[in-house]
C-alpha cells in the first residue's frame, strides 16, 4: 500500500492551509492521498522537513486583503529548501456549530483574530453574539465539535465543519469576498520542467547608493520580466539597507536567464528562493 505523502501545514486538520495543499495536490477529500502534519508555528514548517517528518509543506505567504506575511519571507531567505509551486486559495469563511441550531441559538462564537477582523460586519448584526479570539480557525470548530459545545460557534473551512461534524449555519460570512491568500509549496519530489517553469522568487541585497533599484527594475523591464511583487525589508545590523524580495513571471526561460545575467552584476547576496510554475487554476480539481 502507497504511503501517504506528508505535507506539513501551519495549524490544525480543516485549515486553510490543508485546504490549499488539497487543491493544490488536486486531492480535495479527508482521508485520502495526503497526510497532514501539524505545526504551530511557521518555523515549524521547516522543522518537521528538517526532521523528515514530512514531504513537503505549504505556507502562506501574502493575503489580498491584509497584505504580505512579513516574517516568513525571512524564513523564505534563512533555507535554502526551495519553492517549487504555489497555489491561490479564496479564503471562505464560514459560521458553524452543532447540528440543529440556528444563528439565534448561539451565544458565543471562537475563531482566530484574523477571522473575526474577517468577518466583523457579519456579527454586527447579531449584537447577542461573543466573540472570541482563538489560536486557529480549524480549532475552534475541533473544540466545539470535541466538547458538544452548545451556543457555541466557530468560523472556520468548510472543510473543517465536514471534518469535525459541524453544520454550517451561515455560509460566506466574510466583508470581502476577492479574499485570496497566495500559498507556497515546498516539495522537493516536485520536478518541474524548464519549458513549463514561468515564475521566479528571488531575494537580494543593493548596494547603498541611489538608483540602483532603478536601474535593476529597468533591466528587468527590458527583458520583460513581469514583476508580480516586490518586498523590502530592512537587514538588522545595516542602517537603511534592506533585502528585496521579488516574485517574476515570464513568458520565455531564455529570456529570464538573460535578464539575470545582466542585473547580477548589480545586486549583492543574490539568491533564488525557487523557480517554478505559477498557479492556473484551471487545472486544479
Amino acid at each position: 500500500m502507497e504511503r501517504k505523502k506528508r505535507v506539513a501545514i501551519q495549524g490544525y486538520s480543516g485549515c486553510f492551509h490543508e485546504q490549499a495543499a488539497r487543491l493544490f495536490y488536486g486531492v480535495m477529500h479527508p482521508g485520502e492521498g495526503l497526510q497532514m502534519v501539524e505545526c504551530s508555528t511557521f518555523d515549524g514548517l521547516y522543522d518537521a522537513l528538517d526532521r523528515k517528518e514530512a514531504d513537503a509543506a505549504i505556507m502562506a505567504i501574502e493575503n489580498t486583503v491584509s497584505g504580505g506575511l512579513l516574517p516568513n519571507f525571512e524564513l523564505l531567505r534563512k533555507h535554502d529548501i526551495r519553492i517549487k509551486g504555489e497555489v491561490f486559495l479564496r479564503i471562505c469563511q464560514n459560521l458553524m456549530a452543532l447540528p440543529g441550531q440556528s444563528i439565534e441559538d448561539i451565544k458565543e462564537v471562537r475563531t482566530h483574530y484574523m477571522a473575526i477582523n474577517q468577518t466583523r460586519q457579519f456579527f454586527m448584526n447579531y449584537p447577542h453574539i461573543r466573540l472570541v479570539e482563538s489560536e486557529d480557525t480549524a480549532k475552534s470548530a475541533a473544540d466545539v465539535a470535541a466538547g458538544r459545545l452548545k451556543g457555541v460557534g466557530a468560523v472556520a473551512s468548510a472543510l473543517a465543519a465536514d471534518l469535525y461534524g459541524l453544520e454550517i449555519i451561515a455560509p460566506g460570512i466574510e466583508t470581502y469576498k476577492q479574499n485570496f491568500t497566495r500559498f507556497l509549496i515546498m516539495d522537493d519530489s516536485i520536478s518541474v520542467p524548464q519549458e513549463k517553469i514561468d515564475k521566479v522568487s528571488l531575494c537580494f541585497t543593493l548596494p547603498h547608493k541611489s538608483g540602483s533599484l532603478a536601474q535593476v527594475l529597468t533591466i528587468l523591464s527590458f527583458y520583460d520580466m513581469n514583476l508580480t511583487r516586490i518586498q523590502s525589508l530592512p537587514i538588522p545590523g545595516r542602517e537603511w539597507q534592506y533585502f528585496f524580495y521579488v516574485d517574476i513571471k515570464f513568458e520565455s526561460y531564455m529570456r529570464y536567464s538573460q535578464a539575470i545575467s545582466a542585473v547580477r552584476p548589480l545586486m549583492e547576496d543574490l539568491k533564488v528562493l525557487g523557480e517554478y510554475r505559477s498557479f492556473h487554476p484551471e487545472e486544479s480539481a
